[in-house]
């Protein structure tokens, strides 16, 4: 069978892949709102229009869940911030767009931040050392643009600098909870 043929998503597929998405988003405001530890898998699964046993079909465990959400956020992170860097024409249009591309982050999903805030410790270790490893790889793509714009810097001050960028941005969805976002986003860019 050609690989086109066997690669093409069926109904049956984008319509899994649908509800694993909701089931994300669902785990992602519930454990906003009530932390890892304050929700059932039965919460889950009524948040998402399914019974907490159908969790189960996509999600070995509320772990699995916490896992996927926290480790998938990260990658896009990191991912996402590859592009931009790949796609800017120089250092200081890449230093605006991996600022940008952080705004959007924080600003659209700023229930992944307060999950990342208060529920990492409760991951598995080794998800816990892939969240932060691909944490570290994030943080090292902006020290590479900074230290480029400024060659003579100290990378460990650099670091510093990265690292209050996102303590800044990621503090949007506590420090501008009701301010709309169109109002947030030129002030934090």
């Amino acid at each position: 069978m050609p690989d086109a043929v066997r690669e093409r998503p069926t109904a049956r597929s984008r319509a899994k892949d649908d509800r694993r998405t909701a089931l994300l988003a669902a785990a992602a405001r519930l454990f906003a709102l009530r932390g890892f530890d304050g929700v059932s898998i039965e919460d889950l699964g009524a948040a998402a229009g399914v019974s907490g046993p159908a969790v189960y079909r996509h999600f070995a465990s509320k772990q699995a869940v916490l896992a996927a959400l926290l480790v998938e956020a990260s990658a896009r992170l990191h991912e996402g911030g590859l592009a931009v860097v790949a796609d800017a024409d120089g250092d200081q249009d890449a230093l605006r767009s991996l600022v940008r591309f952080h705004v959007d982050f924080a600003l659209g999903r700023p229930d992944v931040i307060r999950v990342q805030d208060r529920d990492l410790e409760s991951l598995a270790d080794d998800e816990r050392r892939t969240v932060r490893a691909l944490q570290r790889a994030y943080v090292e793509l902006w020290v590479g643009v900074l230290a480029r714009l400024t060659p003579d810097a100290d990378p460990a001050r650099l670091r510093v600098r990265a690292h209050a960028t996102f303590g800044l941005l990621n503090s949007t969805p506590h420090s501008a909870a009701g301010v709309p976002a169109a109002a947030v986003r030129p002030l934090l860019e």
